[in-house]
């Protein structure tokens, strides 16, 4: 699925970037995964459609694009995008729950409680 010009994979996915795992008015971002630098609405995403095991962004490459906004189409680097409310370009609503699974996307942070 292309989105705002970036291929996004994975399961359902909406012209936002939601998939068939969440699926919510707020979930409209994808995270790039540094195994295959592409795009995924999710975890379960990759899991499902990718050949290959997940790899997390590096803390080292955080001030590199590695987030997409689905309504917009802005790419945000993950120090960017960790801990905002909003995009910053377009200010639609991320899904704060997101929070709690930033331990399976990018290296270096702590698992969560989750509070979804």
């Amino acid at each position: 699925m292309q989105v705002h010009g970036h291929e996004v994979r994975g399961v359902g996915v909406d012209s936002e970037t939601r998939c068939a795992h969440y699926g919510t008015e707020r979930d409209v971002v994808a995270i790039k995964f540094a195994c295959c630098e592409t795009y995924y609405p999710c975890f379960r995403c990759h899991e499902e459609v990718a050949d290959h095991d997940i790899e997390k962004w590096p803390v080292e490459r955080r001030d590199e694009p590695a987030v997409l906004c689905g309504a917009c189409g802005t790419e945000l680097a993950v120090q960017e995008y960790m801990g905002v409310d909003a995009c910053p370009a377009c200010e639609t609503p991320f899904n704060p729950a997101c929070e709690n699974h930033y331990h399976l996307y990018f290296e270096g942070v702590a698992e969560m409680p989750d509070r979804r």
